[in-house]
């Protein structure tokens, strides 16, 4: 089956595992001296309206594409662990 990029990035990735909404391919990881496939990539997950811009993206490897159909791409991936990063904020000169 021959594929354009085009193709693939209007295609919504669903993920079988968790049965999320990954997001549409946003970027591919390409071997270009093999001309294989190595991953796609699909945008991170959105923070706080889009005012402090967005997590790290995800790729998804290749082998990990169960079946690529007319409008979805079902993924069988387990997602990396969400990083979550605290900060103290000081407020008036405390602690």
């Amino acid at each position: 089956m021959l594929l354009r990029y085009s193709d693939l990035r209007n295609k919504e990735v669903i993920n079988l595992k968790t049965g999320s909404r990954l997001g549409y391919i946003c970027d591919l990881i390409i071997k270009l001296h093999e001309g294989h496939i190595c991953a796609i990539v699909v945008p991170g997950p959105n923070r706080f309206f889009w005012f402090f811009g967005r997590d790290d993206d995800i790729e998804i490897p290749w082998d990990c594409i169960e079946r690529i159909g007319d409008d979805l791409i079902l993924v069988n991936f387990e997602p990396p662990p969400l990083r979550c990063q605290k900060k103290r904020i000081k407020f008036f000169g405390s602690g």
